[in-house]
Protein backbone atom coordinates (compact mmCIF):
# COMPACT_ATOMS: atom_id res chain seq x y z
CA UNK A 1 0.00 0.00 0.00
CA UNK A 2 1.22 3.51 -0.78
CA UNK A 3 2.64 5.61 2.07
CA UNK A 4 0.59 8.80 2.09
CA UNK A 5 1.52 12.17 3.59
CA UNK A 6 -2.10 13.23 3.62
CA UNK A 7 -3.86 14.63 6.72
CA UNK A 8 -4.33 12.06 9.47
CA UNK A 9 -7.32 9.73 9.53
CA UNK A 10 -8.48 11.02 12.91
CA UNK A 11 -7.88 13.94 15.28
CA UNK A 12 -6.10 13.48 18.62
CA UNK A 13 -9.52 13.43 20.29
CA UNK A 14 -10.61 10.49 18.15
CA UNK A 15 -12.98 12.40 15.90
CA UNK A 16 -12.68 11.13 12.31
CA UNK A 17 -11.93 13.35 9.34
CA UNK A 18 -14.10 12.68 6.30
CA UNK A 19 -11.89 13.06 3.22
CA UNK A 20 -13.53 14.41 0.11
CA UNK A 21 -11.25 12.64 -2.35
CA UNK A 22 -8.82 9.76 -2.80
CA UNK A 23 -5.02 9.84 -2.48
CA UNK A 24 -3.04 11.89 -5.00
CA UNK A 25 0.34 11.05 -6.48
CA UNK A 26 1.93 14.25 -5.15
CA UNK A 27 1.05 13.19 -1.59
CA UNK A 28 3.06 10.00 -1.96
CA UNK A 29 5.72 9.38 0.68
CA UNK A 30 8.58 6.89 0.84
CA UNK A 31 10.03 4.59 3.45
CA UNK A 32 12.82 6.07 5.61
CA UNK A 33 16.36 5.51 4.36
CA UNK A 34 18.14 4.33 7.55
CA UNK A 35 21.73 5.29 6.65
CA UNK A 36 24.16 2.77 8.16
CA UNK A 37 27.91 2.48 8.74
CA UNK A 38 29.30 0.40 5.86
CA UNK A 39 30.95 0.81 2.47
CA UNK A 40 29.56 3.89 0.66
CA UNK A 41 26.37 3.19 -1.26
CA UNK A 42 24.17 5.90 -2.85
CA UNK A 43 20.81 5.47 -4.54
CA UNK A 44 19.38 8.13 -6.91
CA UNK A 45 15.65 8.82 -6.57
CA UNK A 46 13.46 10.78 -8.96
CA UNK A 47 11.43 13.41 -7.14
CA UNK A 48 8.74 15.92 -8.08
CA UNK A 49 9.61 18.16 -11.01
CA UNK A 50 11.92 15.56 -12.55
CA UNK A 51 14.72 16.42 -10.13
CA UNK A 52 16.91 13.90 -8.37
CA UNK A 53 17.73 13.23 -4.72
CA UNK A 54 20.65 11.07 -3.77
CA UNK A 55 19.80 8.76 -0.86
CA UNK A 56 22.84 7.74 1.16
CA UNK A 57 22.26 4.13 2.16
CA UNK A 58 25.61 3.63 3.88
CA UNK A 59 28.94 5.39 4.43
CA UNK A 60 32.06 5.22 6.61
CA UNK A 61 33.32 8.77 5.90
CA UNK A 62 32.09 12.14 7.16
CA UNK A 63 33.10 15.72 6.29
CA UNK A 64 33.80 17.25 9.70
CA UNK A 65 34.04 20.98 10.43
CA UNK A 66 36.34 22.02 13.28
CA UNK A 67 34.96 25.30 14.73
CA UNK A 68 38.24 26.18 16.49
CA UNK A 69 40.49 26.03 13.41
CA UNK A 70 37.62 26.69 10.96
CA UNK A 71 38.75 23.85 8.69
CA UNK A 72 37.11 20.78 7.18
CA UNK A 73 38.54 17.28 7.52
CA UNK A 74 37.37 13.92 6.22
CA UNK A 75 37.21 11.39 9.04
CA UNK A 76 36.14 7.77 9.30
CA UNK A 77 33.09 6.96 11.40
CA UNK A 78 33.54 4.31 14.09
CA UNK A 79 30.10 4.08 15.71
CA UNK A 80 26.91 5.94 16.61
CA UNK A 81 26.87 7.28 20.18
CA UNK A 82 23.44 8.93 20.42
CA UNK A 83 20.50 9.74 18.17
CA UNK A 84 17.86 12.34 19.16
CA UNK A 85 15.37 10.94 16.62
CA UNK A 86 15.07 7.54 18.35
CA UNK A 87 17.23 5.82 20.93
CA UNK A 88 16.68 2.44 19.24
CA UNK A 89 18.56 3.70 16.15
CA UNK A 90 21.78 3.82 18.21
CA UNK A 91 21.90 0.05 18.65
CA UNK A 92 21.44 -0.41 14.89
CA UNK A 93 24.12 2.24 14.04
CA UNK A 94 21.63 4.27 11.97
CA UNK A 95 22.50 7.91 11.24
CA UNK A 96 20.06 10.80 10.89
CA UNK A 97 20.39 14.57 11.30
CA UNK A 98 21.51 15.43 14.83
CA UNK A 99 23.15 12.07 15.47
CA UNK A 100 26.37 12.13 17.52
CA UNK A 101 28.99 9.82 16.00
CA UNK A 102 32.42 8.72 17.19
CA UNK A 103 35.14 9.34 14.60
CA UNK A 104 38.89 8.90 14.54
CA UNK A 105 39.32 12.63 15.43
CA UNK A 106 36.64 12.77 18.15
CA UNK A 107 32.89 13.12 18.63
CA UNK A 108 30.87 14.93 15.96
CA UNK A 109 27.21 15.90 15.45
CA UNK A 110 25.72 15.32 12.00
CA UNK A 111 24.27 18.52 10.45
CA UNK A 112 23.16 17.18 7.05
CA UNK A 113 20.29 14.84 6.24
CA UNK A 114 22.07 11.75 4.86
CA UNK A 115 18.89 10.13 3.58
CA UNK A 116 18.13 13.16 1.40
CA UNK A 117 21.47 14.96 0.83
CA UNK A 118 23.58 11.93 -0.09
CA UNK A 119 26.47 13.10 2.11
CA UNK A 120 27.41 13.27 5.79
CA UNK A 121 28.46 16.68 7.08
CA UNK A 122 29.22 17.09 10.78
CA UNK A 123 30.56 19.54 13.37
CA UNK A 124 33.29 18.50 15.79
CA UNK A 125 32.23 18.64 19.44
CA UNK A 126 34.76 19.90 21.97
Amino acid sequence: MARSQQKAYAKETGKKYHHSRKKKLYELGRDPTFTKIAERKVSPVRVRGGHEKRKLLSSTIANIFNPKTKTYVQASIKTVLENPADRNLVRRNIMTKGTVVDTNIGKARITSRPGQDGIINAVLLS
